[in-house]
C-alpha cells in the first residue's frame, strides 16, 4: 500500500476511534483539534466516512458515527463469542459463577457472550444479548474504568439485579475494543474471584492481539 494511502487510513481510523469514545459527536473543528490535523484533512476524512456511511452529521453539524459501523460490529460479534468462550467456561468452572463477556456499544454494555458453570445447584441465567448501562452493574464500570487507566477488578452488589453480585475486569491493551469479562452470582465469591476474572480478562487479550 502506498505510504500516502496508508496515511490516509490510519487517520481515518482515529477519527472512528475518537467517536467512539462515548463522549457524543463533534464538529468538524474539535476532530481537527483533537486530532491534530487540518480542517481540509478532516472534511476530506469526513467525505469519505459520509459516502460510505460510517460517519453521519445531524442537523447541528456534528459529527456521530454511522450506522455503517453497526454492520461491522454485528459480523465482528460472532468472532469475539468463538474467541471468548473457551476462557469463560473455564472462569465459570474455577468461581462457580455465570461468566460472560460484555462490549460497548454505545452507552450500553452489551453481553456478546455468556457461559453457566455446570455444577452449581444455582446461578444467574444472564442472556446473551443482554443491555444495560455502563455506568450500572461491574461489567459496565470496568470498561468505563478502562477509559480511565484502570485495569483492576470491579465488584458491584445489587445494581442490575436485586441480590446479584458481580465482578469484573476490563480486557486492555486493544485499541479497538472497549470489553470486560465478568462472573455474576447471587451466592458468595472467595477472594480468588478477582484475580481468575483478571486472568481471564488477560487471556482474552491474548487470544485477541
Amino acid at each position: 500500500m502506498p505510504a500516502e494511502s496508508a496515511q490516509t487510513l490510519e487517520r481515518g481510523l482515529r477519527l472512528l476511534r475518537l467517536l467512539a469514545d462515548g463522549r457524543g459527536g463533534r464538529t468538524p473543528t474539535e476532530l481537527s483539534n483533537e486530532l491534530s490535523l487540518s480542517r481540509p484533512v478532516v472534511y476530506r476524512l469526513l467525505t469519505t466516512l459520509l459516502n460510505e456511511g460510517f460517519v453521519r452529521r445531524d442537523a447541528d453539524g456534528r459529527v456521530h458515527l454511522g450506522f455503517g459501523v453497526l454492520l461491522l460490529a454485528q459480523a465482528v460479534q460472532p468472532l469475539l463469542r468463538q474467541a471468548a468462550l473457551p476462557a469463560l467456561r473455564r472462569l465459570a468452572e474455577q468461581v462457580g459463577a455465570t461468566a460472560h463477556l460484555t462490549v460497548a456499544e454505545g452507552d450500553d454494555g452489551l453481553a456478546v457472550a455468556v457461559v453457566e458453570p455446570s455444577w452449581t445447584d444455582m446461578h444467574v441465567a444472564y442472556r446473551e444479548g443482554s443491555r444495560h448501562p455502563l455506568a450500572k452493574g461491574a461489567a459496565g464500570q470496568a470498561i468505563l474504568g478502562l477509559r480511565q487507566g484502570r485495569t483492576d477488578y470491579l465488584v458491584t452488589e445489587g445494581q442490575l439485579q436485586e441480590g446479584a453480585r458481580g465482578i469484573a475486569a476490563p480486557v486492555s491493551g486493544l485499541p479497538w475494543l472497549e470489553a470486560s469479562v465478568g462472573v455474576v452470582t447471587f451466592g458468595s465469591l472467595d477472594e480468588s474471584a478477582g484475580p481468575r476474572v483478571v486472568a481471564a480478562a488477560a487471556e482474552l487479550a491474548d487470544a485477541l492481539g
